[in-house]
This record gives structure tokens, sequence and C-alpha cells, in this order.
């Protein structure tokens, strides 16, 4: 009888070894890792990727330890690449400013770059460590999650809305006009970097980016009393300019009062002595000869006045041209003082 041939059969229930299921769980398992990984530390990616073979330069290096700030605040400092520009680079670098606000550097959003203004005036020594303080301060307000940056933007506004310090209102208010939908940032920057003293919450805050912010304020409040005691000089300059002014104009119009005098005494003194009238005459002669003395001192004192006025004014306009050359130094777009 011949046999009759069977097909090999299947086994169902046959599976893969587990050596080779562990391994395609343990890939899945560390893709899974890694996204996450990715996802929520992309910052810190981004920021291993930037710092990668970066050496700060050591103009940029000095400013971060002149303005004392922590390892934190160096980082973010460091990731954006900061460079210090002459005006010609500069300017294509950021944007330029209106009248109201100088532009001494800049911070491109989401970390790209931040650019300082160069000033060599040693009259203005610290404003690139304050301007750059200023923009890693942007950048640091750039990473904070939506709670800390709402809790923070609350403190700021608290902080404006019982604000006293008129230079530092003014320079907020400016950015109303400039940059009205960045305002709270702006704020974050300022106070932060201009603000000697500030509410224990922010003072707390800032601590994540300087160990002792003293030392960025000292230097903002060095350089900005180089324009302010100018202002304050050519303010009080002013005002007594115009005193002076109201005097010289007092006395000028007294003297026109006294010559109409003095031309009416001296043609009744010729008359008297037209007349062959001698007794009235020599009677009159003493009350002209007085009006005379007092005229003639009244205008050795207007001279005297018209002498003080014009130095006055030379002295107003040098120091006028000291802070315009100090406006020059960090913005070609601020308009000088006149002179009178």
């Amino acid at each position: 009888m011949a046999s009759l041939n069977m097909l090999p059969q299947t086994n169902k229930n046959y599976s893969k070894p587990k050596s080779s299921r562990r391994f395609i769980s343990a890939v899945l398992l560390f893709g899974l890792v890694a996204g996450l990984v990715i996802l929520f530390s992309h910052q810190a990616v981004y920021d291993w990727l930037r710092l990668y073979n970066y050496q700060a330069p050591s103009d940029i290096a000095s400013i971060a330890t002149s303005d004392d700030m922590t390892p934190s605040a160096r980082r973010i400092f460091y990731v954006n690449h900061p460079v210090i520009e002459g005006k010609s680079t500069f300017a294509s670098s950021c944007p330029n400013g209106s009248k109201e606000t100088a532009v001494l550097g800049c911070y491109i959003p989401n970390q790209r770059g931040i650019y300082v203004l160069s000033v060599t005036d040693t009259r203005l020594q610290g404003i690139e460590e304050v301007t750059a303080a200023h923009e890693m301060l942007h950048a640091a307000y750039d990473r904070l999650g939506d709670r800390e940056k709402q809790q923070v933007n609350g403190w700021l506004q608290d902080y404006y809305n019982n604000l006293t310090d008129q230079t530092i209102k003014d320079q907020i208010d400016s950015y109303k006009k400039t940059e009205p939908n960045d305002l709270v940032n702006e704020m974050h920057s300022i106070f932060g970097s201009e603000v000697s003293s500030l509410p224990a919450n922010l003072e707390n805050y800032y601590k994540k980016y300087f160990m002792d912010r003293s030392k960025v304020t000292a230097q903002y409040a060095a350089y900005e009393t180089e324009f302010t005691s100018r202002q304050a000089q050519i303010k009080q300059d002013d005002a007594q300019l115009q005193s002076l002014k109201a005097q010289i104009n007092s006395l000028e119009a007294d003297l026109r009062t006294k010559q109409a005098d003095l031309s009416s005494q001296q043609q009744l003194l010729n008359s008297y002595k037209r007349s062959g009238n001698i007794q009235g005459y020599n009677a009159a002669v003493p009350g002209y000869n007085s009006l005379v003395d007092d005229y003639n001192a009244e205008v050795a004192e207007v001279r005297n006045l018209v002498a003080q006025y014009n130095r006055l004014v030379a002295e107003r306009n040098a120091i006028a041209l000291e802070e315009q050359q100090l406006v020059q130094d960090i913005s070609s777009n601020i308009s000088p003082i006149g002179n009178q």
C-alpha cells in the first residue's frame, strides 16, 4: 500500500524568542523616554547645542563678571552669543531708536542673539554692562513659564503703579509709544538693571540672575548722573538767564525814562542860559547832575548784568555741547539742546 504524503503542519502557538521581544521593547522605551526628554527639556538641548564649543570673547566674559551674573544668568547670556558692535554694524543688527529712546542694545527673541552698542566715552563707563544686563533679562523673561510669568508680571505692575522715580517712570512711559505690547517685558529689564531698591518679592526674584544686583544699578547711576547733572545745570542756568534778562529789560526801561527826564532838564537849562537866567540855571544844575549820576550808575549796572548774562550763556552752551556729545555717543536720533 502506497503511503500518503502529509504536508508539514504549522504550530499556531509559535512565538519569537524572548530576547528579540525584549530588545524591541527596550528600543521603544528608549524612544519614548528620548521623546519625553526632548519635549520637556528642549530648552536644555537647545542650550547645549548653542554652547557646544562656544568660548565667550574676553569682553563678553568681562561684562558678565562685572554684572555679577549668576551661573544661570551667564548661561542665558552666552546662549545668545552676545556681541559688542560699533555704530555702523550695530545699526544693521538692531532697529533705530525714536526721539524718546536711544537704542543701546537689543535682544532677538527666542534666544537668537544679543547685541550691545560699543560706547568708548570714559564718562559713560558702565553703560555697556547695564545694557548687557538689560538684554539678558529680556532673554530670561522669554524663558519664564506661564505661571511664573503671570506672578512676576503682577509684581512688576504693582511696583510700577506705586513708582515715584520720575526718570524711570518717564522711561517706561516712552515704551508705551514705541513698544506698547512689550511694556511689562521692558519693566522686567529696566527695574532689574536700573532700580537700586525694589520690593522684597522682586529682589528675591532677581537673585536668580545677579549675585549682587547693586553692582549693575551702581553702574547705571554713575553714567546716568553724567546726563542728569548736566541737564540740571542747564535748567538752573536757563532760570538764571531768564532772571538776568528780566532785570536787564527792567533797567533798560528805567534808563529810557531817565533819558526823557534828562532831555527835559537839558532843555530847561538851555532855556535859562539863552534867557540869561543865571540864578535859575545855577539852581537847576545840581538836580540835573544828580540825574546824570544816577543814569550813568544804572548804565554801568546794565553793562555788568549783560556781561554776566553773556558769560553764563557761554557756560550754559558749553555744558549743552557736552551733553550733546554724550548723546551722540549713544544715539544720533535724540535732538540736542539748542543754544541760546
